[in-house]
């Protein structure tokens, strides 16, 4: 264990201040611990994050990292668009992290079930929440729940390999998919949608997805958002890949970017950017070269600007989505906090798929610590949670869901600051011997609850990627917790 160091009977060490070696009796056995003694939940970026930060500017401190999942990384995983391999590259720092000396990871763990919070601020001097955001927002209108309607966060968690959304087998048997956002997340399901499946195949998109994409009738996606060309919230990466699009191409209304070009020049320099690809796209010709692929596209794609969903519509046995309804907006105030409101005109757009991609949600993990249900995150100030001394959390769990991973990074490394600084000025008592994993290591075995190692996750990673060398891809992931079980205790 981390920290830990038998001793011959009888022998001690004496205390060199708060941060030196202690010893004490667990169990009959003298042990001593160097440093203080702190657990993360959650191992995606805010964990790993996390983890880096402390372990880098504390010497002695010990980080156990628990993981619901057998396997590590979170959304870089499980949320990344897997044509955007160089995005998950981060996975390298990560394995650095975990691989530490002062650091050990604990997966197929799933605290507020297996193990209590309470029970981990027991046994560590602090406990950091880092485990995201795991549910959907709703979009709180009829029809939500009729078939051939998802949520982003599910439709990329089945291409992606997420365990829970492996039944998910969404019908791609429509002509017309609408998205409903415009968000990075809403580009990457309208461009996996829309790729051809000879891109797709040389990615870590799982098999079952790449058949049924194949397969898939899809041959119009709807990118809709309730505000207009200046408040999308996508970056000119994302846009870029979608004009650039082999066998797609827009489909803009012109309407939809009136006034715009007069506004780009008080705009922010990324965000005129960004304006400008999007109405040199939706409204200049283009060279003869862009054109006959245009005209070769058998596939199109396009923003919708000010409409906001009123109702899902559904076909004529009220069991499928048809079409959806939404309102025509107008704006109000200008720039990125121009404000949406209602003109009073609805349209119907006729389609069979309906993809939800407004934003991820966090749960609450344990009565015991506080939540605002209506923001969805723990309540904090610099990722301390309030009224919980000891306790503190990272991530979209701390902040929503804002952001891409440079975002989350240093909001977790100011969680750390927090931490680190609270320990420095005695605000968290570490004086006091706690056991850290020993103890929680021992409950989970009383409970039949088997933790995986990082090593294990390494035998985990090398059959997916050698499963993946036989079809040209970087890895086949296993799509069960029960398959990544059986490989980790081979």
């Amino acid at each position: 264990m981390s920290g830990h160091r038998l001793l011959l009977p009888g022998l001690r060490l004496r205390s060199s201040g708060r941060r030196g070696w202690r010893s004490r009796l667990h169990d009959g056995v003298r042990f001593s611990s160097c440093g203080p003694k702190v657990c993360i939940v959650g191992s995606g970026p805010a964990g790993f994050y996390t983890a880096q930060h402390v372990i880098k500017a504390h010497q002695h401190v010990h980080v156990d990292i628990y993981e619901r999942l057998p396997v590590p990384f979170g959304l870089v995983r499980f949320g990344v668009a897997p044509d955007h391999p160089e995005v998950k590259n981060v996975i390298n720092t990560f394995t650095q992290t975990a691989k530490h000396s002062r650091c050990r990871f604990y997966g197929n763990v799933n605290v507020g079930k297996d193990v209590s919070v309470g029970e981990l601020q027991g046994a560590y001097h602090a406990v950091v929440l880092s485990y995201g955001a795991e549910g959907n927002r709703s979009m709180g209108i009829p029809g939500e729940g009729l078939a051939g309607v998802y949520s982003a966060k599910d439709f990329v968690g089945w291409y992606n390999g997420l365990p829970s959304c492996r039944e998910l087998n969404p019908d791609l048997g429509c002509e017309t998919a609408v998205i409903l956002g415009q968000g990075n997340v809403a580009l990457d399901v309208a461009r996996v949608l829309l790729s051809p499946p000879d891109i797709l195949k040389k990615t870590d998109i799982t098999q079952p997805a790449l058949e049924a994409l194949a397969r898939s009738q899809v041959r119009r996606v709807l990118i809709v958002g309730r505000r207009g060309p200046i408040q999308v919230a996508c970056t000119i990466k994302e846009l870029r890949e979608m004009v650039n699009l082999p066998g797609a191409r827009p489909e803009m209304v012109e309407a939809d970017f009136d006034g715009v070009a007069e506004a780009l020049k008080d705009l922010p320099r990324p965000r005129r950017r960004l304006t400008e690809l999007m109405l040199k796209t939706a409204l200049e010709s283009p060279g003869q070269k862009e054109q006959e692929r245009r005209r070769e596209a058998s596939r199109t794609w396009g923003f919708r600007f000010f409409r906001s969903p009123v109702e899902v519509l559904a076909d004529a046995e009220r069991h499928r989505a048809a079409g959806i309804r939404v309102a025509v907006t107008r704006l109000e105030g200008s720039g990125e906090g121009a404000q949406a409101v209602l003109t009073g005109e609805v349209e119907d757009v006729t389609c069979g798929l309906v993809i939800s991609s407004i934003g991820y949600r966090s749960l609450p993990i344990d009565p015991s610590v506080p939540f605002d249900t209506h923001k969805a995150i723990i309540p904090n100030t610099m990722g301390r949670v309030q009224r919980a001394p000891g306790l503190y959390c990272s991530g979209w769990l701390k902040t929503g869901p804002i952001g891409v991973i440079a975002t989350t990074m240093n909001n977790s490394f100011d969680t750390a600051r927090s931490l680190l600084d609270d320990m420095e000025s005695g605000a968290l008592d570490v004086s006091a011997a706690k056991s850290g994993s020993q103890v929680i290591s021992a409950l989970l075995e009383e409970r039949g609850v088997k933790p995986v190692s990082f090593s294990d996750w390494e035998k985990i990673d090398g059959a997916e990627m050698k499963r993946g060398e036989t079809s040209g891809k970087p890895r086949e992931k296993l799509l069960s917790v029960e398959e990544m079980l059986q490989v980790a205790r081979t």
